[in-house]
């Protein structure tokens, strides 16, 4: 069996922002269409249900299910910082739901075992796609290592499973589900300060970088094994609190100059899936239109039922998003009138309206992901 993606759910999360879902989601799915997702935070270090305590590395976690029920578990449930950044669910613990599965996703760095064939989860809090992105936050792991990590992965599924041929099949049933490409702009291309790359490269040119690694590293997972693929797109990263503070004039209109490139990122993306859909006859990618979604929720909150739509339920300073939300700080009350939980990052009730249509309807391409579990 070659290097690549076993039977897992593998969820390469979103960066900094939560309405971009920088994960490789790999759901495992069995005869009867079950499946089990494995999400890979890439800004959370989280998988599905669980909340890891964001010290240097992912060193413990508190398993979401016991604390679900309440509403705000970021009050309740916790004395330290966690790699959540929401007040509850995340977008792909609401596809989890979805898809019928009976609990979410553990962590790469706690699954052992037979909850392997329960998906696992590779995130990483700010990693991205390149390999430096996030680099000023500390320790992190890149879409490649995390892809290396499921690598890891694959082999004890060989193990379990007692042949590669069985693992093989295993894995060609699981959806992969990738959302990675915010933290690229958030922590690379629009931090000059930091990162010299707005100064060597256009959009055009960043975005073909973002690109070219990004198909090393699916080419990378269909060889071990993935054969069905959600790719999801980033998400307008111009309306978030933290850039309405720093470059909205009214701190409402969101800010084009970074809306446009990552229009740009997507538009290849999508052709990305084309690409991979007319050269590998066995497996199925399609992709999400999250940039759509959010643009829709922005333009028509109401229809949600949400009346903040600029300003973070937690956080400090204007829109509270110049500094994110900080430990004892009391949020919102009206948490499920709010689009963004923090400076980046969307409230529970925003990921319900993402994760629905992310799962079925016409912001996927060229079928939904509940098509994609039917396949």
């Amino acid at each position: 069996m070659a290097p690549n993606n076993i039977s897992l759910l593998i969820n390469v999360v979103t960066e900094n922002y939560g309405w971009l879902p920088s994960d490789l989601l790999v759901e495992a799915q069995d005869n009867e269409k079950e499946a089990t997702i494995c999400c890979c935070n890439n800004h959370c270090n989280i998988a599905g249900q669980f909340l890891h305590q964001r010290t240097r590395g992912c060193t413990s976690a508190i398993k979401w299910s016991e604390v679900r029920k309440k509403e705000n578990y970021v009050l309740t449930c916790v004395q330290a910082l966690m790699g959540r950044f929401s007040n509850g669910k995340t977008t792909v613990d609401v596809i989890t739901e979805l898809l019928g599965f009976d609990d979410y996703i553990s962590p790469y760095s706690t699954t052992r075992g037979q909850d392997i064939l329960r998906g696992v989860n590779y995130a990483s809090a700010a990693a991205g796609i390149r390999e430096e992105t996030g680099q000023q936050l500390g320790d992190r792991i890149s879409f490649r290592g995390q892809v290396q990590n499921y690598r890891n992965t694959v082999q004890q599924v060989v193990s379990l499973l007692g042949d590669e041929d069985s693992a093989s099949d295993y894995l060609s049933k699981c959806i992969y589900s990738i959302g990675l490409g915010s933290n690229d702009y958030l922590n690379n291309y629009f931090m000059p300060l930091s990162y010299s790359s707005s100064r060597q490269y256009t959009p055009e040119q960043w975005a073909d970088l973002l690109i070219q690694e990004y198909t090393r590293q699916l080419s990378d997972l269909y060889d071990y094994g993935a054969r069905k693929f959600v790719l999801i797109g980033v998400g307008q990263i111009g309306c978030s609190p933290n850039e309405l503070a720093q470059n909205s004039p009214d701190g409402r209109t969101c800010v084009q100059r970074m809306n446009s490139a990552n229009e740009i990122f997507n538009n290849k993306l999508k052709a990305l899936v084309d690409q991979f859909n007319n050269n590998r006859s066995d497996a199925k990618f399609i992709y999400v239109n999250v940039y759509g979604i959010f643009q829709d929720i922005i333009t028509n909150p109401s229809q949600y039922g949400f009346t903040v739509t600029n300003t973070g339920c937690c956080g400090v300073g204007r829109n509270n998003g110049q500094i994110t939300c900080l430990p004892q700080q009391t949020p919102c009350q009206n948490r499920k009138q709010y689009v963004f939980w923090d400076a980046f990052h969307p409230t529970e009730a925003a990921n319900a309206v993402l994760g629905r249509r992310s799962y079925s309807g016409s912001d996927c391409y060229p079928i939904d992901i509940k098509q994609l579990a039917q396949l």
